[in-house]
């Protein structure tokens, strides 16, 4: 499949617009997520992928073709989503009541898919939960964990991706991994 992309990024290259909608189907699931899980937010995520996308096209030309195109890519996806995360202050908490109601908060506005039987709630919950926590780590722990954990990437590939040498990215993994485990530590 990396040959089927690197033969759509030089149709890109000349001009072929057809060629790079191949390219957003094949990753955009993947860019979605990485953004979704640094920003949390499913909608802010959708428009951080999509800008993505459009820088990507714009800014094909200085893609360097001896390079891997899905790190080059996702590089741009973190480093929208880290300037998002630092330009935004919250606004809303999810665990905060919501006035004129009786103890309701923001999760319950949550649309359920399906009714889930009781494991699979307190999976969701855990992982509603731990997701949280996540949210709640500096960001450059934030971006790693989720790159190394959650998205599976190479030790590598995360150096490329947030431009810092393998041995920072270890030392952030660890670090991350220890905040989370302190801020887990009672469940």
């Amino acid at each position: 499949m990396e040959e089927k992309i690197k033969q759509n990024i030089k149709l890109v290259k000349k001009g072929d617009q057809s060629a790079f909608e191949d390219i957003v189907a094949f990753y955009q699931n993947k860019v979605y997520a990485i953004c979704f899980r640094m920003i949390g937010n499913k909608h802010e995520a959708e428009d951080i992928a999509q800008e993505a996308f459009i820088r990507a096209y714009l800014n094909i030309q200085s893609y360097d073709e001896n390079r891997k195109f899905s790190t080059w890519l996702y590089r741009i996806a973190t480093n929208l989503t880290i300037d998002r995360i630092r330009k935004k202050k919250p606004d809303f908490y999810l665990d905060a009541e919501i006035k004129g109601t009786d103890g309701l908060n923001m999760y319950a506005q949550l649309p359920a898919e399906e009714a889930l039987p009781d494991q699979e709630v307190e999976s969701l919950e855990m992982q509603s939960y731990i997701q949280n926590e996540i949210m709640q780590l500096p960001a450059k722990y934030r971006s790693i964990i989720a790159l190394r954990f959650i998205d599976e990437l190479s030790l590598k590939e995360i150096s490329e991706i947030l431009e810092i040498p393998v041995g920072t990215v270890k030392t952030r993994i660890h670090r991350g991994r220890e905040a989370l485990r302190k801020r887990l530590r009672h469940v």
